[in-house]
């Protein structure tokens, strides 16, 4: 099953094409009611992937599914983690303090923002000639080399 916020999103029509039950929320539904909850405890999934998903997720979710649910995060955490660390805004951050490395943390999710134990880690070095840009296009290409063997990793070992 596929949740997500955001009725835009391409990863949509892949789902449906793909026949992928989708089931779209709302914040309301998601911290406010249990429906989000029920519907993921009806299925009862091995593993709960978040990808581009930036809404904390509530506690009885995470209690429902301990060590079940992981998330992707485009630097090396703890480094650039928390609330308001996403997408470009790490990028940026990351460049403007003259990093020499950065990266992707794939971890579990925990009540906190970016917190969770860490799965895997993999780094990549920054030259003087990158921008948030090209930065966010590196890491990018990491997310799509190591999530999914990190995911299938994990769905196997259990971890």
């Amino acid at each position: 099953m596929l949740v997500c916020n955001n009725p835009k999103a391409k990863v949509l029509k892949k789902a449906k094409d793909n026949g992928v039950k989708i089931l779209l929320i709302n914040k309301e539904s998601f911290y406010k009611t249990n429906t989000v909850l029920n519907s993921i405890l009806r299925i009862s999934p091995d593993l709960i992937v978040l990808a581009g998903f930036l809404w904390q997720v509530p506690l009885k979710i995470i209690e429902s599914f301990p060590n079940k649910i992981i998330n992707i995060h485009p630097a090396l955490l703890p480094a650039y983690g928390g609330k308001g660390m996403y997408g470009m805004n790490v990028h940026k951050a990351v460049i403007e303090n003259n990093e020499k490395m950065s990266g992707i943390t794939i971890h579990f999710v925990d009540k906190n923002y970016d917190e969770g134990k860490i799965i895997f880690q993999k780094s990549i070095s920054i030259s003087d000639k990158d921008s948030s840009e090209s930065l966010a296009r590196k890491v990018l290409k990491l997310e799509h080399s190591f999530f999914p063997k990190i995911i299938e990793k994990t769905l196997i070992n259990g971890e």
